[in-house]
């Protein structure tokens, strides 16, 4: 589109008078800035482009005041293009002609505002209502220090890099890569060396904190009771004593008898948390040009298929929408999750010390970026030395005012993406727990026969006579159809017993909360709760009413608490892979469990010889030779570089077992090897079953679902669990073997599986532990050293390369596609990756030829075309062929066919 915009600096006065024709094009400028919503702040207020040095298109005014200052000042100058009043692309007709797109906006940002790429930086974290040209206050002095550092090249000469670009750059590298301040210090001093004695650059760590501490967000200290009773915060700010258990607030001023010195300063608290406030952080997400855009990703996508591939796709997310439609019609809006786990600061060997972090982490983002460490922002850093259990309400209630204020006003909040002011609100769609959090969370005991939270009352579990352990054997043939076999059989489940009753669902967020107003439940802060919730839990199964409550929405949630799949998945494998290798304190075989297997079963082949007291060997169990064998396949694996750790370190050939196995370990040998590794060594009766529960994990983890899915995976694992009862003893059945029959219900409801367990959370809190440089002062050592990495980060996505869906250094085996210069090799020998260690050379076997040669023409997109002539063929000389058939003659006939085909078509074989 063509205009003509000489107009703008011509004929705006007419024989000493305000030109009428120019008046009408102001007009026209004015109307048209107020047609583009997203350059208009509160409905009237626009950008005002005049030549002030506090407008030029930095303030938003009425639109009456714009013209007025467009008359008396005129236009900013080469303001041809109307990109901060909503255009997108023009061709100015005149001598000066421009051509911007949408892509150059940034850069004319910076051009027309003389401004480099730091100088934004800085304005977006001061926010939309600092102005770099008024005079300082004290609070925006820090904005002002590091504009001056930005405008301060380096030393004289140099071109690339300012005093604040040099800093914020060289406090980044020490965060990304964990060095500690002694480093930076003489790594400062190293460039001090190579630089002109005249330079700028920050002479240590301190300096460049001091330089940088505009970037960083806020952090409160809250003084509390050293029993957990109680936070000094709101009204309770000025106590000096806890007004439960009275304990004092300060700890006691000791002084010297013989100088009468203090010698503890005064008003030192017991104990101190650290709370982060959530707003500023979740505000600085619509401040940077890399995040504010991603921000709206979840309601501008699709569904594909109907694979739900987000959680913005899940009934759950769906359904809060339609609940509160005023919340969801801003799409800006943010969705959030929270996690709560503990961690040893000083290793195993250590003081016992349990730190809790709770994290939150926004949901608006897009698969590639949500649940990442760069979004997921330390909210509460609860101290030691003892884990709050029940009580970490106490340290929620920062948390929760703040979340309740989100929901109910917002906060203003000034999205750079589309250069306008909005309301901002927030709410808590879940928390994500390992199980004995999930009782700390949700207030539902997780130990005991009414551990499961879904089952609640109905739960079937009972005690064992001679191991006196809770067991949820046949426990699960309530969730069949009402016409299964396996309810009236009285032989291989609890004998002489038939289920008929259902499994009536899960409760709702009402119903829940009328139980918990019925049975009086406190919550931990009330003076009275110890007592009541403790009289109220030896009937039920709630020990408090959780601090969620007080959410307004909480009770519309269809789910409120994650079931952690992850460690119900180790869980399930340990027992299996401990029963099945017989690991001696660890399996669930015991001479026990044979004792009291025909009290519960009828299976009287396992009893007890009473001639030989001896117990005779069950089908699930490896001999000695077997185990070698499977443990010995282990050891000579291989797997691609990062997709696993090496597992033949975990291989303990003395004792048979493996040792030392992570959640992750656990994970790939489920849903990978445990059918391999036992199919030669199980009858197809046992084998069977423990396949079918390796695939219910892997199809549950998979990255997108639908819901038929899901349905039946719903209606599939009550069957594998049954089956699993038909083979193991009622001791092998605890909790953990109980809760994956709810997990494809969770999946159904609230999407995929990798948004909602515990993998993310405890890479973050590994990445938190080693931000502990005082082992001293844990807590305070973690909290600054988190806000400079939240200012490294910030500061890191106005590099260059500052893209927050880009990883930050390339893995040692990555290549890119980019540099392979040959294009006409085939895409199988194209691979993201290279070898790793020395080279090693060797001759193939003949079906390791075989194989290799199948592999490559398998999977070689060149080779593809081939291979549908050769079925064509196939299924016109056979057309009775299925599928399975068709795919077994592929891989036996295909490659001599192609030869062939190949010679009698081409001749001589070329590329």
């Amino acid at each position: 589109m063509e205009v003509d915009r000489e107009w703008m600096y011509e004929g705006q006065i007419v024989n000493g008078m305000f030109s009428n024709k120019w008046g009408d094009k102001v007009d026209e400028f004015v109307a048209f800035a107020l047609r583009h919503p997203e350059c208009v702040n509160g409905g009237t207020a626009i950008r005002c482009p005049c030549t002030l040095v506090k407008c030029q298109n930095k303030k938003f005014l009425n639109v009456e005041t714009v013209k007025v200052h467009l008359y008396k000042n005129g236009f900013v100058p080469d303001y041809y293009v109307w990109i901060y009043h909503g255009e997108k692309e023009v061709h100015q007709r005149c001598s000066r002609s421009v051509r911007v797109s949408v892509s150059e906006t940034d850069q004319m940002v910076s051009d027309n505002m003389n401004h480099t790429t730091y100088h934004r930086m800085v304005c977006d974290a001061a926010g939309p209502e600092f102005n770099p040209d008024e005079e300082p206050n004290a609070e925006a002095r820090n904005f002002y220090d590091m504009i001056r550092a930005g405008d301060k090249p380096l030393y004289e000469g140099n071109s690339k890099h300012t005093q604040l670009s040099a800093a914020v750059r060289m406090l980044e590298i020490k965060c990304r890569h964990k060095c500690s301040q002694a480093w930076f210090d003489d790594m400062s001093n190293f460039i001090q060396e190579l630089l002109p004695p005249d330079n700028l650059m920050p002479l240590d760590f301190y300096s460049t904190k001091k330089l940088v501490r505009g970037l960083g967000l806020p952090v409160q200290v809250i003084h509390c009771c050293v029993n957990n009773c109680m936070i000094y915060w709101g009204d309770d700010s000025d106590l000096n004593s806890c007004k439960k258990c009275g304990h004092a607030r300060y700890k006691q001023t000791v002084r010297d008898p013989g100088n009468r010195l203090y010698i503890r300063k005064l008003k030192v608290p017991y104990k101190k948390m650290h709370y982060f406030p959530i707003t500023p952080r979740l505000q600085r997400l619509y401040a940077s040009t890399a995040t504010a855009n991603e921000m709206r990703w979840h309601s501008e996508h699709h569904m594909e298929d109907g694979k739900m591939c987000h959680p913005s796709d899940a009934p759950a997310w769906k359904h809060f929408d339609g609940c509160f439609s005023d919340f969801s019609s801003e799409v800006r809006n943010v969705r959030l999750s929270l996690f709560a786990d503990g961690f040893q600061p000083f290793g195993q060997s250590g003081q016992q010390y349990s730190l809790w972090p709770v994290v939150v982490t926004p949901y608006n983002l897009p698969p590639d970026l949500c649940m990442k460490e760069e979004f997921m922002f330390l909210t509460v850093l609860v101290s030691g030395p003892t884990n709050p259990k029940g009580k970490i309400d106490v340290f929620l209630q920062p948390l929760i005012a703040e979340l309740k204020s989100l929901w109910g006003v917002g906060v203003q909040t000034y999205d750079i993406s589309k250069r306008q002011n909005f309301q901002m609100r927030a709410a808590l769609m879940w928390t994500i727990n390992d199980f004995p959090a999930y009782s700390m969370m949700s207030g539902w005991s997780t130990a005991g026969m009414l551990a499961c939270p879904h089952c609640m009352e109905d739960s079937d579990a009972f005690r064992l006579i001679k191991s006196g352990k809770q067991s949820w054997f046949d426990n699960h043939r309530k969730f069949l159809p009402i016409n299964h076999p396996y309810r009236r059989n009285t032989k291989d489940f609890i004998k002489n017993r038939k289920v008929t009753k259902q499994f009536p669902g899960v409760r709702s967020g009402d119903e829940i909360l009328q139980d918990l107003n019925n049975r009086g439940l406190r919550k931990v802060m009330d003076v009275d709760a110890e007592v009541v919730n403790a009289a109220i839990s030896k009937t039920c199964g709630w020990n408090k009413r959780s601090i969620f409550w007080d959410l307004p929405y909480w009770r519309e949630h269809l789910l409120r608490h994650n079931l952690d799949v992850m460690h119900i998945e180790k869980n399930v494998f340990d027992n299996i892979f401990n029963t099945v290798f017989n690991i001696p304190g660890k399996t669930k075989d015991t001479y026990k469990s044979r004792d009291e297997l025909n009290k519960y079963c009828r299976r009287p082949q396992f009893a007890q010889n009473l001639v030989t007291s001896k117990y005779p060997d069950v089908p699930f169990v490896l001999n000695k030779s077997q185990k070698k064998d499977v443990l010995e396949w282990v050891k000579k694996l291989r797997f691609p570089d990062g997709y696993a750790s090496n597992l033949g370190r975990c291989v303990d050939a003395k004792k048979l077992k493996m040792f030392g196995m992570k959640s992750h370990d656990c994970h790939v040998f489920m849903q990978r090897l445990l059918p391999i590794a036992l199919r030669e060594f199980l009858p197809n009766r046992i084998w069977e079953p423990l396949t079918e529960i390796s695939l219910f994990f892997k199809q549950l983890t998979s990255s997108s679902l639908t819901d038929e899915e899901l349905r039946n995976l719903d209606e599939q694992i009550p069957v594998i669990l049954c089956n699993l009862e038909k083979i193991f003893p009622p001791s092998f059945f605890d909790s953990m073997e109980h809760l994956p029959v709810h997990l494809a219900y969770e999946a159904r409801i609230a999407g995929p599986v990798h948004y909602r367990w515990m993998y993310p959370p405890e890479r973050y809190l590994r990445k938190i532990k080693h931000k502990i440089m005082n082992k001293a002062q844990v807590e305070g050592s973690i909290s600054i050293g988190y806000i400079m990495d939240e200012a490294a980060k910030f500061a890191s996505f106005y590099f260059k390369e500052g893209d927050p869906t880009l990883p930050l250094k390339e893995k040692r085996n990555e290549v890119y596609l980019d540099d392979i210069v040959d294009d006409d090799m085939f895409e199988i020998f194209k691979p993201p990756g290279k070898a790793i260690g020395a080279e090693g050379k060797r001759y193939l076997a003949d079906n390791e030829y075989t194989a290799a040669h199948l592999y490559i023409l398998m999977n070689c997109p060149e080779v593809q075309p081939f291979i549908d002539v050769f079925i064509t063929e196939k299924r016109r000389q056979f057309p009775n062929l299925n599928d399975e058939v068709v795919n077994v003659v592929t891989e036996q006939e295909f490659p001599s066919w192609f030869e062939k085909y190949v010679h009698n078509r081409y001749g001589t074989w070329t590329r």
